[in-house]
């Protein structure tokens, strides 16, 4: 038998990556990936031990393979990009904006997103769980928060996705990885005239204190990071969560009756959704210090790969089978949201845009059967998901 070995840019082993996942986890918790350079972890405590340990496994260098190794300067804003002191400051002025009244204002408006979306579609017989609303829903509601005009929403999903596209078996240009955030300037530049109650106003206003001890307003770069980092993050998550629901709950019919039949069920299955096919399935550090793991030494200056993916399959802290799909797990922590400094600002937003999707679908369409003849997984390197998951009703 071969040994385990994980490439992240295999398209074939990306499709179902876990059965490796776990041969990781029990074989080689410590792996070595020799052609791209890199150290992986897969288990549960390593991987949760390792994303809040910020001084050792830093964020300053980029979050992805390509980007560390690229070793170029990372804008000031990017947030998924910084670590502690300067990233407390920045994350402490966007958390501002996603405060729990503003996120739950925002229920009736996802409600009528998806009424919009999938109304037009009962007795048609079909629907596809990513174009129809998947790929919509998201980046209306992400917009509604950041104010960008409805006639936009799609150019701007499109600049987004393309930004984290990578072309089949090949690693990202690490320069796509930042940059594009012109394409928001002209709002910035409207929205001076014309403020309004949303996220782009109040960046433009917002008054801070920076590292250097300097009470200042954003810089007209750090305002356009921003704003990218928030339209890219609070898009692509979610609309992979929602294909996920179609082919999982087609894979367990009895589970999807459940849920139809009682929506209380649906926030803990969207939580095992999150679980079981989490969005981001790994996420890259820079190693600051030498560090020992399982009798090995992993040199400072290497790249640490949390394997996310396999960290929540992990039969260690989901008992007795982190491989199996089940509403009814005793809810415990997972890492689809990441852990520590970096946890998921959005993770509020999407959880509600996952509730009110599935109680949308399943009130108009309690049972559906996946063409996987016609669906296609999404070509990123850094989140793992569905660009299309047509079903037939």
């Amino acid at each position: 038998m071969q040994a385990a070995y994980y490439d992240p840019y295999d398209v074939e082993l990306n499709a179902d990556p876990y059965p490796m996942f776990r041969r990781l986890r029990e074989e080689q918790p410590l792996f070595y990936n020799e052609q791209y350079d890199f150290y992986a972890i897969s288990r549960f405590a390593d991987v949760n031990r390792a994303l809040v340990d910020y001084e050792t496994y830093s964020s300053a260098r980029g979050a992805i393979v390509e980007l560390i190794k690229a070793n170029i300067d990372i804008p000031s804003g990017a947030l998924i990009f910084e670590d502690p002191p300067i990233h407390d400051i920045h994350r402490k002025l966007l958390a501002r904006m996603f405060t729990p009244r503003k996120i739950n204002a925002l229920e009736p408006k996802i409600r009528e997103y998806c009424a919009q979306a999938l109304d037009p579609l009962v007795g048609t017989g079909r629907f596809d769980f990513v174009k129809d609303l998947g790929a919509v829903m998201p980046m209306q509601a992400i917009s509604a928060l950041l104010g960008i005009p409805e006639d936009d929403q799609v150019m701007v999903r499109e600049h987004t996705n393309a930004t984290m596209r990578t072309e089949a078996g090949k690693p990202m240009e690490a320069e796509k990885g930042i940059v594009g955030a012109d394409i928001f300037e002209t709002y910035i530049d409207w929205r001076k005239d014309n403020p309004s109650d949303d996220i782009m106003t109040e960046l433009l206003n917002v008054e801070f204190e920076d590292e250097h001890g300097v009470t200042r307003h954003l810089t007209r770069d750090e305002l356009l990071i921003y704003i990218n980092v928030v339209a890219g993050a609070g898009n692509e998550t979610t609309t992979r969560l929602i294909g996920w629901a179609g082919k999982v709950l087609a894979e367990h019919p009895d589970q999807r009756r459940e849920l139809a039949e009682n929506p209380a069920l649906i926030p803990q299955a969207v939580e095992e959704l999150l679980r079981y096919e989490p969005p981001a399935p790994h996420v890259a550090r820079y190693v600051t210090r030498d560090v020992e793991l399982y009798d090995r030494t992993v040199p400072e200056g290497s790249v640490m790969m949390m394997l996310i993916g396999a960290a929540v399959r992990d039969h260690r802290q989901f008992p007795p089978d982190g491989d199996v799909f089940d509403i009814h797990r005793e809810v415990r922590q997972h890492l689809a949201f990441s852990v520590g400094t970096h946890y998921c600002l959005g993770s509020a937003l999407a959880r509600l845009e996952g509730r009110v999707a599935l109680e949308e679908i399943l009130k108009r369409f309690p049972e559906w059967d996946v063409d996987m003849t016609n669906a296609s997984l999404s070509p990123t390197s850094t989140v793992r998901g569905w660009e299309s998951m047509p079903a037939v009703l």
